[in-house]
């Protein structure tokens, strides 16, 4: 007589899609080491992979005196008017590079109809884009928008990965009470990152879109930047039908086969991320939107403008 199969003892993941995981960030790995479009070598960079060393392969150190011989191309000149005597500025060998994952942490995001809530998928980005950074060569590091938060600070290898994702899975796991803003995290990130560095922004597109185009210009300056807009299928492409919603005043129904209805929710949900694809990458920011029921990895080799 056989015996009687083992029921399974592993209870159902009740936060499956509605909170992040360390596990399930940490299980991404290969998406973000697999799915770049060229690899790097041991001696050199093949195919479009980015280079860690920008420029010069070379970073500000200090100034000096001048001493014959000096590259007169390297004059410190605001430091030579203010001490009457000719400076120079020298170079170190450039670090590696820095890739800052910036979260917004805004309350739209934690909310989502199809596999997952934006702000799972927020968190698999950016754990995709983490541990494509470590493939690179990078340093990780990450911050959101709240004044007594600290950077998670740079660190290389998986140690730094794993800070990141830690961080992640935390900022994920509910609106924080803390959030001031994906505007304060910009403005920090142009302030501490170096010349060369890589930011990747996830962020809901109401958020972006309420950030001043001066703000991204400034970091995008000297900064490479990739921002993901975090959407969902309901927001973008709405049922035909009377949609009932719970709000803070009571349930109330969109009648989402009137066309004017369809109108103000294009305009509200899906306005501000056609905004941000016509206006940013003119300013040197990578746009790309990521719907929280696609591969978290569809993002990696977007174009410019992205695709939808």
């Amino acid at each position: 007589m056989s015996a009687p199969a083992r029921e399974s003892t592993r209870e159902p993941a009740v936060d499956a899609g509605l909170r992040p995981t360390l596990p399930e960030l940490i299980a991404l790995r290969q998406a973000g080491v697999q799915g770049r479009q060229a690899r790097r070598g041991r001696y050199a960079v093949s195919g479009r992979a980015a280079s860690s060393m920008r420029g010069r392969g070379m970073e500000y150190a200090e100034s000096r005196e001048y001493v014959a011989g000096d590259d007169a191309r390297h004059i410190d000149w605001k430091l030579t008017a203010r001490t009457d005597a000719t400076h120079t500025k020298t170079f170190q060998t450039e670090r590696e590079r820095v890739t800052l994952v910036i979260a917004d942490t805004s309350a739209a995001l934690y909310f989502g109809t199809r596999v997952r809530f934006k702000s799972v998928q927020a968190a698999r980005a950016g754990a995709v884009a983490a541990w494509s950074a470590m493939r690179d060569g990078d340093r990780l590091a990450a911050l959101r928008g709240a004044r007594q938060q600290p950077l998670v600070p740079p660190a290389g290898g998986t140690r730094g990965v794993l800070r990141v994702l830690d961080a992640l899975v935390r900022w994920y796991a509910e609106p924080p009470a803390d959030d001031a803003g994906l505007q304060l995290a910009l403005e920090r990130a142009a302030r501490v990152l170096h010349p060369g560095a890589r930011a990747v922004v996830l962020a809901d597109p109401a958020s972006a879109l309420a950030v001043p185009a001066a703000v991204w210009s400034a970091l995008s300056m000297h900064v490479e930047v990739q921002l993901i807009l975090l959407v969902d299928r309901l927001e973008t492409d709405p049922p035909h039908c009377l949609l009932p919603v719970a709000t803070p005043a009571g349930r109330m129904r969109f009648d989402l086969v009137a066309e004017g209805v369809r109108q103000s929710w294009h305009e509200a949900l899906v306005g501000p991320m056609e905004t941000l694809l016509r206006q940013l990458p003119g300013r040197r920011v990578r746009v790309t939107p990521l719907a929280s029921d696609q591969a978290s990895d569809a993002w990696l080799g977007a174009s410019a403008q992205g695709a939808y």
